[in-house]
């Protein structure tokens, strides 16, 4: 099954059954962890921009605004998200436009941050999410379990790959990346599985997450046909989700 998009690889992993509380309860967190995301990418780029000379700024918004770019009032800094992503030397004129003491070099930073074109639909750049430091011992137990499975279950025929325990997964319960978009190969587990339903539960969903590594490493198309079915047999893995996360 495709990864969201939002985690910049495409994935393939095991979902949880639809179920209407559950997904509206996920979507509230979702949500919550979305915001949080963004607060931590708009004080990551405060922090840039300071480093290259901005002062007298407590509070940085990132905006939508297409006719106000960019804006000071106060110590408030109203900016274009779309900036986020611009390259260091267009930071730099923001930085300038807001610390400049002449009108020339006030319009003159203004051109250069206005000739940047703003990508037609924007966001600010999603960090990969890493496993948080509470979790690390969780992701060393199931990587030592990838290690052990694929010895009494694949021949130790599979590669060695990272072991993410993640935070932001609320409506699956883990997926494996054969690794796109620059990254590598990883199986991620949703870590608010298994709290909820327990560690057997979640070394279901690893197992189920290497048969799709198999898939990949052999040279398969990763989905959930036959193929992936007769190796979910051989090995002892489940097919199909059949705990739900709330």
């Amino acid at each position: 099954m495709s990864a969201r998009s939002d985690d910049l690889q495409l994935g393939f992993g095991l979902e949880e059954p639809r179920d209407a509380v559950a997904e509206s309860a996920a979507a509230a967190e979702e949500a919550a962890w979305e915001a949080e995301e963004e607060a931590r990418v708009t004080g990551r780029f405060l922090a840039k921009l300071e480093s290259l000379g901005l002062q007298h700024v407590r509070r940085l918004v990132l905006t939508r605004n297409r006719s106000v770019l960019i804006s000071i009032k106060g110590f408030e800094l109203r900016l274009h998200e779309g900036y986020v992503g611009a390259p260091t030397e267009v930071h730099v004129q923001i930085v300038r436009f807001v610390m400049a003491r002449r009108d020339w070099e006030r319009q003159a930073a203004r051109e250069a941050i206005v000739s940047f074109p703003l990508p037609r639909h924007t966001k600010p750049p999603r960090a990969p999410e890493r496993t948080h430091p509470d979790d690390e011992p969780l992701a060393e137990r199931l990587a030592e379990w990838h290690t052990r499975l694929n010895g009494e279950r694949f021949g130790a025929a599979l590669a060695l790959v990272p072991i993410r325990v993640s935070r932001r997964m609320v409506r699956r319960l883990g997926h494996y990346a054969p690794g796109v978009e620059g990254g590598g190969a990883e199986i991620a587990i949703s870590g608010r599985h298994v709290h909820r339903d327990g560690f057997a539960a979640a070394l279901e969903t690893l197992l189920h997450e290497m048969v799709h590594q198999w898939q990949h490493e052999s040279g398969l198309p990763i989905d959930h046909g036959a193929e992936f079915r007769r190796k979910c047999r051989e090995v002892g893995a489940i097919p199909s989700a059949k705990r739900a996360v709330c």
